[in-house]
């Protein structure tokens, strides 16, 4: 998610790539780290959803330079709080990462209390990857652009509905920043996922969600339900004839991202040698690919980078969720 002010560029940081490996290798010569044994990548969800796909694309390759096991362990719950609860809590010593997303910068809002702290406990490691939403309504709605929808929520307001995955989710803030840039005023209905959402969208129980690419183009594709536009600025090389919604509402641009933490403490060498790597798996061509295939678009940050960035969706989206009032715990 961004917006026109953010810190970080939104392509992929490829440039100069092409000699990382090299001299990651040459610096795994020189210190103790990795050490023989296993290596842990928590990911705060169930499997098979975007965060725990991404992270195992990138785990394989990180175990293959490395020359360690890396075991995925998916520790869901509470929004993503139980598992980044216990990355926080294990030893600083690099055989412990972290793949978040969105709930990183949003659920110190979201709940009354955490027992971990995004910033304090955490060293950034990398922004991996950003992946797009669509806003998707059923194929027999009366909206056949986003210009026309706006126009029937104004003429209806309070009546229209939108679904999400959650309270918090990037798939319900999406919702929510819309109506405040369009002035609309809709109501949101939680489901536990998209796909009993899109049931009742499809039923035309729902109105619209704004929906993960890659669960939701398939259908848009097959007629199932219609596609009205893209959550992010630009368009998407999945989607190329879908017209970013900020074309309509200025403004508007959010997407769900990917991004890689350790626990604080970590040594700093160990850190910086995650960030090179990381950066040197997403500029392969197999993995890009991979991810490309999910809507993904690959970035790839500086440790910096990804602190400010997280900085400023959590300025963003709390300043958002303090407005509306929401809370998920």
């Amino acid at each position: 998610m961004s917006d026109p002010n953010r810190t970080i560029p939104r392509r992929a940081v490829l440039a100069g790539l092409a000699a990382t490996p090299l001299l990651a290798t040459a610096a795994r010569g020189q210190g103790a780290w990795p050490k023989a044994g296993t290596i842990r990548m928590v990911i705060p969800f169930p499997p098979a959803g975007a965060t725990d796909v991404i992270g195992r694309i990138v785990a394989e390759r990180l175990g293959a330079i490395w020359g360690n096991q890396i075991v995925v362990e998916n520790k869901g719950g509470a929004g993503g709080n139980i598992g980044t609860d216990q990355a926080a809590k294990a030893a600083p010593d690099g055989n412990t990462m972290l793949v978040v997303s969105v709930g990183m910068a949003t659920n110190p809002y979201l709940y009354k209390s955490l027992p971990y702290d995004p910033v304090k406990d955490f060293e950034p490691v990398s922004l991996m990857a950003m992946v797009p939403n669509i806003m998707v309504v059923p194929p027999n709605h009366p909206a056949k652009s986003v210009a026309e929808f706006i126009a029937l929520a104004k003429a209806k307001p309070g009546t229209m509905s939108f679904g999400s995955s959650g309270i918090g989710t990037s798939v319900h803030l999406s919702g929510e920043l819309f109506q405040k840039l369009t002035g609309t005023k809709m109501i949101h209905v939680p489901y536990k996922g998209t796909a009993e959402a899109k049931n009742d969208l499809i039923a035309g129980r729902l109105d619209c969600i704004f929906d993960n690419i890659t669960a939701a183009l398939p259908q848009a594709q097959a007629g199932t339900i219609r596609a009205l536009g893209i959550t992010t600025a630009r368009r998407s090389k999945l989607a190329p004839d879908l017209a970013p919604i900020n074309d309509t509402v200025p403004g508007f641009d959010v997407s769900s991202w990917f991004a890689l933490f350790v626990p604080a403490k970590t040594p700093p060498a160990i850190v910086a040698r995650m960030n090179a790597d990381v950066k040197a798996v997403l500029a392969e061509a197999e993995v890009a690919s991979k991810l490309g295939k999910l809507g993904g678009e690959i970035v790839g940050s500086s440790q910096q980078e990804l602190a400010a960035f997280l900085k400023s969706e959590s300025d963003k989206w709390g300043a958002l969720i303090k407005e509306i009032g929401v809370k998920a715990g």
